[in-house]
């Protein structure tokens, strides 16, 4: 079973990732400052979608790096 995940806006203007099933702690939050939300206007939700997507790229490239770094003889114990 695979686990959806929303982007909203939190009360206090935020930009938060979390579960969609469940209401407690975001996994991650962006605040823009009041000068980039002028800049920003509407596409703060794309900008902030890109920045998320960005981050679990970065998140799922660490974890092959480290996949990587396991010793030869390790290996085997994770397949």
């Amino acid at each position: 079973m695979s686990t959806l995940y929303e982007i909203i806006e939190l009360p206090n203007g935020e930009i938060a990732l979390q579960k969609a099933d469940e209401n407690g702690e975001p996994l991650v939050s962006i605040r823009f400052s009041e000068e980039s939300l002028y800049f920003l206007n509407d596409a703060k939700f794309d900008v902030a979608k890109a920045m998320i997507e960005a981050g679990l790229e970065a998140a799922g490239d660490i974890g092959a790096d480290e996949a990587e770094q396991v010793a030869p003889e390790d290996q085997e114990y994770l397949h």
